[in-house]
């Protein structure tokens, strides 16, 4: 047997004990007794610093194959490397909105980007008629003859002035290779993460993929990356931030670590601080207190702008939001960001506290700044005048909630939606949910983009106690009444609309007068009795418009994604080295753990018959035997003078000691 010189092992050998430290330098060879070549191996001792012996390194975990787009990866089965498929919307979408920014920011330099099937499906489609496709094709020969070549960039090919991209928390670096292959116009792909498991899980993958070329594997702490590339020349074009939990300790790194006119893509999975569930928290993270609200998730998107915004100030920086999407557990935003000190000074006036009614939900906004333009045509900034509301509801005579700071601008950019839009209606084989983001990105160009949050039927009906009325019939009255409308993507039953919570509310009095609440049931303390005590001053018209429908309703989109599959909610965080347990079985042992498990009625009975009864001491038990509390006597007390023991063959009496007798604190004694 050879023994390593610099670890120390000990054999028991027969009955004598050998160190391998006593012969420096050379091989030992022993023989053991066959005795105790029978006997198990004794567990290695530890060593003198408290380190343990090296051991063998457990049997590697099971790992399955893994295809989303055009990767392929494989992935551990255990729970070391971070992975939900349920987020392939949010990987598909980010693959569609980078490839519109690296088609603006390649177009300006005069590179044209190739995306697989997009110039073949055009012409199937039929979207060019015969003259402009015969145009499209002249202009190209034009081009040939004159001897310049047309610069275009390609999926899977490295792009001189393409775009940097930096993927923070990788994980397994399936989005950086979906990245590689397919966004065209790239020039680098840094995936990027604290853990040595995943970066070796990522550079696996990279080369199982054929994209070492551009997708870099990185081990950092995605901070520290960030800051190391605050220079202008150092910066990324694109930063892909999508960890698990609260983006926050990344946000103050990430607005430095981009680009002028750069995209800064970021998820937040927290939506329990955004939503309002801890308010406090939420102002701890994002600087910003969240309310709970039926908007909530519109809310929380307008907080995670406003954080953005606020740390991009700090360096005179401002941000433009592009797509901000509220789906499933997270919410995505898509901004781009730029260098400007006069532009910064605007954004006092972007942002906006939120008073809410806690009776009724009415809400009002107030804005932090006011910008206003003066007879030569200058901008001039100054505080805002407030707030909005009286101390009590005007409605219903309920206090305020006071929450924000929050984002007040347009979360959308129409035109680059429109743009990623057509992209993917005209390329629908390009992602697995195609469809779905066809829907959302509808929904989306049809919000109103100068209305921030909105109402929903059911909140609305629920308040004064009555029957709902059907969306096109709120829709159709508010129109009637010269209101706009329209829904929104993060709720199905929203009503986003310009019309005062006076004009709203007088719409529902006029429907309940159709729909008759029983005023008798009411309190006249609730907020239903105060609002259905005043006479409407709107005459409602409910009925129904053709423009009241949207389009993405008449067309059948997919618009709001049900549950894609069972469990589809956030996954347990990535531990490296913990054993993988089955989801099922983990959430059956800790469903209801709060809760006290159900009693046996056999057990409470022979519980509650140790307990005297109350009545029967007092004769007024008319009970009997039925009672499950005890009629038995009282058992006598025993002294502390005689205390006799139980055994059967002894008898112990104890007495007080005479130390006890005098009122000491000696022992008693025992005879």
């Amino acid at each position: 047997m050879k023994f390593p010189c610099r670890r120390i092992t000990l054999l028991k050998i027969t009955h004598v004990v050998y160190s391998a430290h006593s012969f420096p330098g050379r091989i030992l060879v022993l023989v053991a007794h066959p005795q105790f070549m029978e006997q198990k191996a004794p567990s290695p001792p530890a060593m003198e610093n408290g380190t343990q012996p090296c051991q063998e390194r457990p049997p590697a975990a099971p790992e399955a194959t893994i295809t989303e787009g055009a990767a392929k990866i494989v992935f551990p089965n255990a729970n070391e490397v971070f992975y939900n498929p349920v987020q392939e919307f949010n990987r598909d979408l980010t693959c569609a909105v980078i490839t519109e920014f690296a088609r603006i920011h390649l177009g300006a330099k005069g590179i044209q980007i190739k995306v697989p099937g997009e110039k073949d499906l055009q012409k199937v489609s039929g979207n060019l008629s015969e003259q402009e496709e015969e145009k499209a094709e002249q202009e190209e020969r034009e081009t040939l003859a004159s001897g310049e070549q047309p610069r275009t960039a390609a999926v899977g090919e490295i792009c001189e002035e393409g775009l940097r991209v930096l993927e923070g928390l990788a994980a397994s670096g399936l989005r950086s290779i979906r990245f590689a292959l397919e966004v065209p116009g790239l020039r680098s792909v840094i995936a990027n993460d604290a853990s040595a498991r995943a970066v070796e899980l990522m550079d696996r993958n990279v080369h199982l993929n054929g994209v070492a070329h551009l997708v870099q594997p990185n081990q950092a702490d995605a901070r520290m990356l960030m800051y190391q590339h605050q220079k202008a020349s150092e910066r990324f074009d694109v930063i892909d931030l999508d960890p698990y939990g609260s983006p926050a300790p990344f946000l103050d790194a990430a607005v430095q670590a981009v680009n002028d006119g750069g995209l800064l893509c970021v998820t937040c999975t927290d939506m329990a601080v955004l939503a309002g569930n801890s308010g406090e928290t939420c102002y701890s993270k994002y600087g910003a207190m969240a309310i709970k609200s039926r908007a909530c998730h519109e809310m929380a998107l307008r907080i995670v702008l406003h954080s953005l915004d606020l740390h991009a100030n700090c360096y005179q920086r401002f941000v433009v939001p592009l797509i901000s999407i509220s789906a499933d557990f997270y919410v995505r935003v898509f901004v781009r960001v730029f260098t400007g000190q006069a532009k910064v000074k605007a954004s006092a006036s972007k942002q906006a506290l939120v008073f809410q009614c806690v009776g009724c939900g009415a809400f009002y906004l107030q804005r932090l700044g006011k910008a206003s333009r003066d007879p030569g045509g200058r901008v001039k900034f100054s505080a805002a005048c407030g707030p909005p509301v009286t101390p009590e509801c005007e409605h219903c005579g309920q206090r305020h909630q006071l929450g924000g700071p929050i984002w007040a601008d347009p979360i959308h950019d129409l035109d680059f939606v429109g743009r990623v839009l057509e992209a993917v209606t005209t390329n629908p084989g390009r992602f697995h949910t195609s469809k779905r983001i066809q829907g959302v990105l509808s929904v989306v160009t049809e919000e109103l983009p100068d209305v921030p949050l909105y109402y929903t039927l059911d909140h609305l009906s629920s308040t004064i106690h009555c029957n709902t009325p059907s969306l096109l019939q709120l829709r159709s009255a508010l129109l009637h009444a010269g209101f706009r409308v329209s829904l929104s993507h993060a709720c199905k039953n929203a009503v986003k609309t310009d019309a005062p919570p006076q004009a709203l509310w007088d719409i529902m009095r006029c429907w309940e007068k159709e729909c008759p609440v029983k005023r008798e049931r009411l309190s006249e303390s609730s907020p239903a009795f105060r609002i259905l005590a005043v006479e409407p001053r709107l005459k409602a018209n409910f009925n129904i418009r053709e423009d009241a429908n949207p389009s993405s309703r008449q067309q059948g989109l997919k618009r709001f994604q049900a549950n894609p599959e069972a469990n589809w909610g956030p996954r347990p965080r990535a531990r490296p080295g913990a054993a993988s347990k089955d989801p099922e079985e983990k959430r059956r042992l800790l469903q209801n753990k709060r809760k006290e498990p159900a009693e046996d009625p056999a057990q409470r009975a022979a519980r509650l018959k140790t307990f005297p009864c109350k009545r029967f001491k007092e004769g007024t038990c008319q009970r009997g035997d039925q009672c499950c509390y005890s009629h038995s006597p009282a058992a006598p007390v025993v002294s502390a003078d005689t205390l006799v023991t139980d055994c059967p063959e002894t008898t112990t009496k104890i007495f007080p000691g005479p130390e006890a007798a005098a009122g000491g604190t000696g022992g008693p004694g025992v005879d």
